[in-house]
């Protein structure tokens, strides 16, 4: 059964890992360089305007958000990389967080990589990538701003960065903000995700429900025996 994503809201940013939430809900993690569009994608995704907040200004999110999904789930905005006019002490700040952030979420069931389709693959997403594949977590590639080409130019490109990064064709979806482009098609494949998570954990349940052992009813109320 799929999330309800209208039903979205802020849980907590966090500075630093000692913030980040207890780790209770399965979770989903937006990585991509600054000015990728992360936030816009968020918002569009959730049919909310300011769930996620957009910021004109490359490299100003220096935090990780936390969004619930329908009290079920939770959606993760990461800093963005790659941008380089901010300091070098900025820049170590964020990159601590996002190595915190990925090596320590146990809970973490993929990442959602946005690539913008107009640009080539930098050196930060092929770190991405490789980390990603180090701990063998499913990757979801998003190309965003596919409005700013046209439809054959996006489809090309699309294969082309496919070629490049060597992941497959079908694991990419193109959005756009504008026209909605991919709303659905990235709502079915977080889905896809959470809902083999929801299934496993049902049949752990249901596993660990069966070897409880049956209340005796009789050695807990022995005086339903006695003699009247």
């Amino acid at each position: 059964m799929g999330l309800d994503y209208g039903k979205a809201r802020f849980v907590t940013s966090a500075a630093a890992a000692e913030q980040f939430p207890t780790p209770t809900l399965p979770e989903v993690a937006f990585v991509g360089r600054s000015n990728v569009g992360k936030s816009s994608l968020l918002n569009m995704l959730t049919h909310q305007k300011n769930l996620a907040k957009v910021s004109k200004t490359p490299g100003r999110t220096q935090l990780v958000n936390f969004f619930s999904i329908d009290d079920r789930a939770h959606l993760v905005d990461l800093p963005g990389y790659g941008f380089a006019d901010v300091p070098k002490s900025v820049q170590a700040k964020w990159d601590r967080l996002m190595h915190d952030y990925l090596s320590m979420r146990q809970q973490l069931l993929g990442l959602v990589l946005l690539l913008d389709v107009r640009r080539t693959p930098s050196a930060h997403d092929y770190m991405m990538l490789d980390w990603i594949g180090a701990r063998e977590l499913p990757v979801l590639i998003v190309l965003t701003k596919v409005d700013k080409v046209g439809k054959n130019e996006a489809f090309n490109q699309l294969h082309k960065i496919a070629r490049i990064i060597n992941v497959p064709a079908k694991q990419f979806v193109r959005t756009s903000i504008l026209s909605r482009d991919g709303q659905q098609a990235l709502r079915e494949s977080l889905d896809d995700l959470f809902d083999d998570y929801f299934a496993i954990q049902t049949q752990i349940d249901l596993a660990m429900k069966a070897q409880l052992p049956e209340r005796d009813t009789e050695e807990e109320h022995p005086e339903n025996d006695a003699d009247t």
